[in-house]
């Protein structure tokens, strides 16, 4: 077989799976899990391609990205806020099907509260829950859990986000939980953990984990703790209790962090975390086959290339040589006169005199310019390229996998999104209606009157009872673009 047949088998498997076996395969799914990797715009599942591409072979290797790639998504925000979206208009387009101003937590233009994806699962008695690297009160995760103005409210959003009563919330966040709210949460009956490990006593259960004071540690700093895939196991083993299903919402929000830094060696090890988490949950939907499984981007963020200064280059070796993440090679150069020789060893290769002189400079402003001096000679050696700091108005990929998964290829609006994911939710069983039986109307010919006027006997004209059923078996996904086409036209 052919390499470029091969290609395109690989390509177009992921696609057909789903329809693969319909007779083991539900119609529609028991469980949903949204994945969302935050400012993980195309250019962030290409560089990470390469990162792991294995140097050894000739080929380079798919990614769980490349296996599971269904479609696209615009993710413009609301008139009011331009083109540029920021992660709370996406989340809330994301969790409620609507689009909203930049900053919104599920609210609309004017500030209503908007229903979400989480609240019409609860309606239908399924079990909810989230695992994120940020703070669990951060823009996307509250706009699956609250209601706010502002994304900046913190305070008002994590006390908010206990009427949610989701049995799952895992992250970080433990600034913002003083020790009456946490009591509060414990009289609603959620086991508190600030420790990962301790997940290991509970099965099942309400459970409030904030492992962190703000967000979890950087991958690169932490390499082995996997926390982000722990934390998505133990959501799907809780959350799987509930025979009526679940919905899971999974972030990988720290990859737009190190976007937003320009930082290229930590956004790999975020995305290396975040596709593990993803490969978590495949195998889950894989071995269950009942679970529907989205994975998406909010926006991009930093204007990613995969090369720069007009060489035809990217060198995705140098960068996985790197042990550190700038910030905390920076934080190790302050505290140590000698410092030359462990950053080398960081870096995983040796500093030129211009960089070395550069890096002493930057040294004498302080931590946050010598971590942008690092930042920039990694960039430079690896030909990586930014244009922003910020966001940027790029279509983001949809991947995904289980029933009902062929809805999300091709081109899609973000609040379609969360629109598809809402109409394969259980349907409210509708109250049976009692219908009095009426005796039938019977028109006599003028001969039978006649008779029946006399009293006599004679034969009546038979009366038939015709009873006419039409159901219409639709499948799924068309039934599903049905709901969301009126859906829209009555918004």
């Amino acid at each position: 077989m052919s390499s470029k047949l091969l290609a395109l088998l690989l390509l177009v498997l992921p696609l057909t799976a789903a329809a693969a076996d319909p007779l083991k395969t539900p119609s529609k799914p028991k469980n949903m899990v949204i994945m969302i990797g935050d400012g993980m715009g195309p250019a962030y599942t290409s560089a990470y391609r390469y990162f792991k591409d294995n140097p050894d072979t000739e080929e380079i290797e798919q990614t769980v990205f490349d296996r599971l790639l269904a479609g696209m998504a615009s993710t413009y925000p609301a008139p009011v806020s331009g083109y540029v979206t920021d992660s709370a208009a996406a989340a809330t387009a994301l969790a409620t099907g609507h689009k909203s101003y930049n900053g919104a937590i599920s609210v609309d233009v004017n500030k209503a509260p908007l229903p979400t994806l989480f609240e019409k699962a609860r309606e239908a008695g399924l079990a909810t829950g989230i695992a994120v690297s940020s703070q669990i009160n951060h823009a996307t995760p509250a706009a699956f859990l609250a209601h706010n103005e502002s994304r900046k409210n913190y305070d008002e959003l994590a006390k908010a986000i206990l009427d949610s009563n989701a049995e799952v919330l895992l992250g970080g966040g433990q600034k913002y939980f003083d020790e009456s709210l946490l009591a509060d949460y414990r009289a609603r009956g959620y086991q508190h953990f600030t420790d990962i490990a301790a997940l290991d006593t509970v099965s099942s259960g309400k459970v409030l984990g904030l492992f962190a004071e703000v967000q979890l540690p950087w991958v690169i700093d932490n390499p082995e703790a996997h926390q982000l895939s722990r934390l998505t196991a133990k959501a799907l083993e809780i959350l799987s209790q509930n025979d009526k299903g679940f919905v899971l919402l999974v972030e990988g929000s720290l990859i737009d962090w190190a976007g937003h830094n320009n930082d290229i060696v930590t956004a790999m090890a975020e995305m290396d975390e975040f596709a593990r988490a993803i490969e978590v949950v495949e195998e889950f939907v894989r071995t269950r086959g009942d679970t529907l499984m989205v994975v998406t981007a909010d926006h991009n963020t930093g204007g990613l290339s995969i090369g720069a200064d007009d060489e035809y280059l990217w060198n995705a070796a140098l960068l996985r040589g790197v042990k550190a993440s700038p910030d905390t090679m920076a934080a190790g150069i302050i505290a140590n006169e000698a410092w030359q020789t462990p950053l080398e060893t960081q870096l995983g290769f040796t500093l030129e005199s211009d960089e070395h002189q550069a890096l002493s400079r930057a040294r004498m402003q302080g931590q946050d310019v010598l971590g942008s001096a690092i930042k920039t000679i990694i960039d430079k050696r690896s030909y990586t390229g930014w244009t922003s700091g910020g966001h940027t108005a790029l279509d983001v990929q949809v991947f995904a996998q289980g029933p009902a998964s062929g809805l999300f290829i091709g081109h899609q609006d973000n609040t379609e999104i969360a629109q598809k994911m809402m109409s394969l939710l259980p349907k409210p069983k509708k109250a049976a209606v009692v219908v009095e039986p009426t005796a039938p109307t019977v028109t006599l010919s003028p001969e039978a009157a006649v008779s029946e006027a006399a009293g006599t006997d004679a034969a009546k004209p038979p009366v038939q009872a015709q009873e006419t059923s039409q159901e219409a078996s639709l499948n799924p996904e068309t039934e599903a673009s049905q709901e969301i086409e009126a859906s829209a036209s009555a918004n």
